[in-house]
């Protein structure tokens, strides 16, 4: 196993990270980086790939095979250096707020770049964070059509709140809401729709949702 192979095994160890959610962050299938640690496939990681995964582990990018003169080095002491910044993925996908949408391929096509130190005071170190756009407006007042929400698809144990979730062929976001016996109840903040009440095996938790931007 190469170097780059052997330490991102270990950081996601360090981390209690999958290799599968990591796969996702990058934006790529969930068996990627399985393959890439196992079977050598690809040879190496591409730029933009290792370069997410260096700021999420807050590693220097040479740590994972980059090229000594295209590393960064994380200086926590100067928020202008590029390791105090992390790019979060936006993924090329709505979450309905109305009655549901067919999701589109969720390959990320741009980012937002937040300061690493203001994630930390948000709780959200560790964090497996992309942005979607909101659809509808069953979320009004609380999240509008057309607004940006940060998910963090991070693994954990489930509380309620506001998440995005996929129900069938639709990606929703909505309050959920345990219900006991191993139902939920998904919630619309605009009283015109209805709670709906699902198995919890009918539905997948794709992420909690942990902050919003918008339009004024």
């Amino acid at each position: 196993m190469s170097d780059a192979r052997q330490r991102l095994l270990e950081l996601s160890e360090e981390k209690r990270a999958s290799l599968s959610s990591l796969s996702e962050l990058i934006g790529r299938n969930p068996s990627y980086l399985q393959q890439f640690i196992r079977k050598g496939s690809p040879r190496k990681l591409e730029e933009q790939d290792r370069r997410k995964l260096a700021q999420f582990f807050g590693v220097d990018e040479g740590e994972l095979g980059a090229p000594e003169d295209i590393s960064y080095v994380i200086t926590p002491n100067h928020s202008n250096k590029r390791g105090d910044w992390v790019d979060v993925p936006r993924l090329d996908v709505g979450a309905s707020a109305g009655p549901g949408a067919l999701p589109q391929a969720e390959g990320a096509f741009d980012a937002l770049r937040f300061s690493r130190r203001w994630l930390s005071e948000q709780g959200l170190d560790g964090a497996q964070l992309s942005a979607i756009t909101v659809e509808g407006d069953s979320m009004e007042p609380l999240l509008r059509d057309g607004d940006e929400i940060l998910v963090d698809r991070a693994p954990r144990s489930f509380r309620d709140g506001v998440h995005v979730v996929r129900l069938g062929d639709s990606l929703m976001v909505k309050r959920i809401a345990s219900t006991g016996a191993g139902r939920l109840a998904l919630l619309s903040q605009n009283l015109a729709y209805p709670p709906v009440e699902v198995s919890a095996e009918e539905v997948e938790i794709i992420g909690r949702v942990v902050w919003k931007g918008g339009r004024i």
